[in-house]
């Protein structure tokens, strides 16, 4: 029973949250919307039914079928049939749904209803993983999308089949969803424990300093911590003292991916991989560490950071054979050097690390006149710095003061989430700061991040724009991977390519969750090894 109030950053503007245009409020994708199968938080190979009583997938791995559990039903009392689940394919492939979502799906061909509870999908190619892919799409009700056009639904309440049910609607402000009583799942095996309150609120802010003022007078209920600063110092006082207010570290064992000041290769002035390696060299993460962050974190060494996917040492075995045709074309570091970030721990200094920089810079054709950095046609080097958070903009001072001392003149700006996402979606930024996400068992996701077939595609997450022909080779080699050992040596390749690519200038990970929140809860004595907080929290009830 209860209330839980949470809380979200910018604001909304639709009730879809699979569509390309403007933004949608947080929770409707879990808490309104379900899928075939859900993945095991302690089993990142395993997925288990849903609206799908049973999964069968083929001995030549060319197409999965699934039987839908006759309970299944929608909010609205209709139940889910195979016609349903073949219009939420055909609508996740096509035009209307965000671009992401045909690539992620492009290897499924089409379905084929089997009768009135069975579906089969077809697959182009073997894929390691497609049937769980395929179990994770999202099922819509067709009656209620032939009435309310997919891509322009308004602010209409959708129907699905999930726990929740959109009670209240405040545009941009606030969303409440109300416990759906007659939520056909409430006894299912992997719904056990979870959904314990009976209305869920959002409450929307403007940036994370704001939001963190209205948690301590308790307009809100939990919060996650991504700010080293307010958890070490705004996260503190009578409150927290008495334990009206609680703060802990969880420890998770997911992979962090990539966190990165990206550089944007549509732009010329980082078509060269030395300028981008010349402008890494000025970031000074120990510095930052030790006077912003508390310590807090460590550095990325890795685009799969904090697993055992990320590469170690120098190639060898599978990986090395992963890399070999294209020997010709990648750094010699990617072969002699293991992934080492840039330090400015003794022996290493800032100085030598600005004293490499401008060498680097020089050989690129740069040179510095009456104190500003210009090439041999005159032009400056200039960019400005995208933010969507104000409190990444005492990082970016420091990081702009260092680069002004090699004749870069770099700006950052912190602009309105929504206005962030349409710059990002359109590739309009020249540097940004963005975290490119990583599962336990990395996918058809990859050719969004990394893919040439994503680079021109808006929307996509390929915001640097890489285009390399032996990225797209190995992201196939991940996606078409047999075994887990020939999925982790393409990881471990493509780890080492990006890498010595210098696309990004590597920032930092926690491995644990900060969580802060007002103690009215209980919740399970153990926690999962691969999870979010937010998930986790669906698992606890009011005291």
């Amino acid at each position: 029973g209860g209330t839980l109030v949470l809380h979200d950053l910018g604001s909304f503007d639709k009730m879809n949250p699979y569509t390309l245009k403007g933004s949608a409020p947080a929770g409707l994708d879990n808490l309104v919307f379900e899928t075939l199968a859900v993945a095991s938080l302690d089993e990142p190979f395993a997925g288990y039914g849903l609206i799908a009583k049973d999964i069968e997938v083929s001995a030549d791995r060319l197409s999965v079928t699934y039987t839908l559990d006759p309970e299944a039903r929608f909010s609205d009392g209709s139940p889910i049939t195979p016609d349903d689940v073949k219009f939420s394919l055909n609508t996740m492939k096509s035009d209307q749904a965000h671009p992401f979502y045909q690539a992620y799906l492009q290897d499924i061909k089409g379905a084929d209803i089997l009768d009135d509870r069975r579906i089969r999908f077809n697959f182009a190619r073997v894929n390691r993983e497609l049937h769980m892919i395929a179990s994770q799409l999202p099922v819509f009700s067709r009656k209620f999308y032939a009435e309310h056009p997919f891509d322009d639904p308004g602010m209409v309440a959708p129907v699905g089949s999930g726990p929740y049910v959109v009670a209240d609607v405040k545009p941009g402000k606030s969303i409440t969803y109300k416990r759906n009583h007659e939520y056909w799942a409430k006894d299912h095996p992997t719904r056990k424990g979870m959904f314990n309150f009976d209305t869920i609120t959002y409450k929307y802010f403007r940036d994370q300093i704001i939001s963190v003022e209205a948690f301590k007078a308790r307009e809100f209920d939990f919060m996650m911590i991504n700010i080293a600063k307010q958890w070490m110092r705004d996260l503190t006082g009578p409150k927290f003292d008495s334990q009206k207010i609680l703060k802990e570290y969880l420890p998770h064992r997911n992979n962090q991916g990539m966190q990165g000041f990206v550089f944007n290769l549509r732009n010329p002035l980082f078509q060269d991989k030395n300028v981008r390696k010349a402008l890494g060299l000025a970031f000074d993460f120990e510095w930052a560490n030790n006077k912003l962050f508390f310590k807090q974190y460590t550095r990325s060494s890795s685009y799969f950071n904090n697993s055992d996917l990320a590469a170690t040492g120098l190639p060898q075995g599978l990986e090395l054979e992963y890399l070999q045709p294209f020997k010709e074309q990648l750094p010699p570091e990617v072969f002699t050097k293991p992934l080492t970030p840039f330090s400015t721990v003794p022996p290493d200094s800032l100085r030598g690390n600005l004293r490499k920089a401008k060498k680097l810079l020089a050989d690129a054709g740069w040179t510095v006149k009456n104190g500003r950095l210009e090439n041999q046609q005159g032009q400056p080097l200039e960019f400005e710095i995208l933010l969507v958070s104000p409190s990444f903009e005492r990082v970016m001072a420091g990081y702009v003061n260092n680069l002004k001392k090699l004749g870069v003149k770099a700006t950052y700006r912190t602009i309105d989430p929504a206005l962030y996402i349409g710059r990002l979606n359109r590739f309009d930024f020249e540097m940004t700061v963005h975290v490119f996400g990583q599962s336990q068992s990395p996918g058809n996701e990859q050719r969004d991040f990394w893919h040439s077939t994503s680079a021109d595609r808006s929307g996509s997450r390929n915001l640097i724009g890489i285009k390399d022909p032996a990225v797209d080779q190995l992201v196939d080699k991940i996606i078409y991977a047999k075994t887990q050992e020939e999925l982790a040596a393409a990881c471990k390749a493509l780890d080492r390519v990006l890498w010595y690519g210098y696309y990004v200038v590597p920032n930092w990970y926690l491995s644990r969750h900060r969580i802060t929140f007002w103690n009215v809860f209980n919740r399970p004595e153990t926690l999962p090894l691969y999870y979010n907080p937010l998930q986790e929290l669906m698992t606890w009830w009011m005291k």
